[in-house]
């Protein structure tokens, strides 16, 4: 079975500038997802998907592959990963080359392993889901969340206000590292998350979302910590 990595990684990054080239500890940031993809041997092709002429350059250096490049209706602000997915596997269509699975792999998540892809990939075949993501346990119980208008406290769920944490069931979200796809279906379906889609669960340490500089300096404590464990 082909499969293809692709990586989309447009160049109007707004909160942090650059934010997909940006070096972290000591290379783009872009480059872990790259070396990922390639280390765990399973994909015929690793290519990156961008609008950016910087961006193609760095990816290249890390071995990643620019065969085109992305449409402006495609790398503007309200594009789906979706839609710049669809139209990757378009272009390749197009040319003649077609893949059974693909992994949409994000270009800001230096955190992701390869056993972690390597398993999502057993995952999806072995189950024959649509689509499988990567998730993490919310740390507190969102059952016990609150709301806050005018400075006014109240909770959510008030059903569960003297509920054991314990006791509740546990809640995830998407850890916004990568998704493996069936090809073909998802060309039907045009979406990535379906009634058929399976999950492996990551830890705490495995996963940061990077939305600010903040974000990106936790990113980097648990890289080292990570690297100094030898769990990367």
């Amino acid at each position: 079975m082909k499969c293809v990595a692709i990586i989309p990684a447009r160049g109007g990054s707004k909160r942090i500038p650059r934010k997909n080239i940006k070096e972290f500890l000591g290379k783009p940031i872009i480059a872990y997802s790259i070396e990922t993809a390639l280390a765990s041997g399973l994909f015929g092709e690793v290519m990156v998907s961008t609008d950016d002429e910087e961006i193609a350059e760095v990816a290249r250096k890390y071995g990643a592959k620019i065969p085109f490049f992305r449409s402006s209706v495609s790398s503007n602000d309200v594009a789906t990963t979706a839609a710049v997915l669809s139209e990757v596997l378009e272009e390749y269509a197009a040319s003649g080359e077609n893949f059974s699975y693909g992994c949409c792999l994000y270009p800001t998540a230096p955190l992701v392993k390869v056993k972690a892809i390597n398993a999502a990939y057993e995952l999806i075949k072995a189950r024959q889901y649509d689509t499988v993501l990567s998730i993490i346990r919310y740390s507190y119980p969102i059952w016990r969340s609150l709301s806050v208008e005018n400075h006014k406290v109240r909770m959510n769920w008030p059903e569960h206000q003297l509920s054991r944490s314990q006791d509740l069931p546990a809640s995830f979200h998407d850890a916004g590292q990568f998704y493996w796809f069936n090809v073909k279906t998802f060309m039907e379906k045009q979406a990535l998350f379906t009634d058929n889609t399976g999950a492996i669960e990551l830890t705490e340490l495995e996963v940061q979302d990077i939305d600010n500089l903040s974000d990106w300096k936790l990113a980097e404590i648990k890289y080292s910590h990570s690297m100094k464990e030898g769990i990367i």
